[in-house]
């Protein structure tokens, strides 16, 4: 697969066809959304959440460090998007139930083992995890068109990790809690490098989408 640089040169483009046709694939009239996509591939689009992926909504620094945790220990991800200064990470459908659950069960264990009373409205890198949005069932959600517009800057919707196949590789519950729970503590020590959107004269970070699969 291969990825094109943005002109800014910290984020990655590359909606292939079947990546695209899979996004459709979440929409009741797919044949309708690639339809538009192919007049207008620069427009982003709302999709339902809840069938072909779910999405977990995380304060864009914490993301970064999310991510980071996925790709350099764990077992990378699908794709994954910004919006309005969120990081959007798609995963398998159910996920949006589960999750909740597990960071709920994460904090009772902390707070047995004398870490309670760290709270986070925005993300503070006190090695609490934030409160992250769950979007499944009955949500929708805002996805970056599949090509910038030329010379207009950074996009306010923009991917990180492309979607290129039609069934891609999709974290579960566990896997995220499990990357969250490191981030946040990484987060919390002053030595963490956080390395997913590198300094301007710095190439961007590309991941390796073959370990996903």
């Amino acid at each position: 697969m291969s990825i094109h640089p943005y002109p800014d040169r910290s984020d990655v483009a590359g909606v292939t066809a079947e990546g695209a046709a899979w996004l459709a694939s979440a929409d009741p009239y797919p044949r309708s959304t690639l339809a538009l996509w192919r007049e207008r591939p620069e427009a982003p689009l709302v999709l339902p959440c809840g069938t072909a992926f779910d999405i977990v909504n995380v304060p864009a620094v914490f993301g970064r460090g999310l991510l980071d945790r996925l790709w350099e220990e764990g077992p990378g991800s699908g794709p994954v998007a910004v919006h309005r200064g969120r990081t959007l990470l798609f995963t398998a459908p159910g996920t949006a139930r589960l999750l909740p659950r597990l960071l709920a069960e994460e904090k009772a264990l902390e707070a047995v083992g004398g870490t309670a009373g760290k709270t986070a409205g925005e993300w503070r890198g006190d090695g609490a995890v934030p409160p992250l949005l769950c979007h499944g069932r009955g949500d929708a959600v805002t996805v970056p068109a599949l090509r910038p517009v030329p010379g207009a800057g950074r996009p306010a919707s923009r991917w990180l990790v492309a979607p290129d196949t039609l069934r891609p590789w999709l974290p579960g519950a566990e896997a995220v809690r499990w990357a969250a729970v490191r981030a946040a503590r990484a987060g919390a020590s002053p030595t963490v490098r956080i390395s997913i959107f590198p300094p301007a004269d710095q190439g961007a970070k590309v991941y390796d989408v073959s370990r996903r699969r």
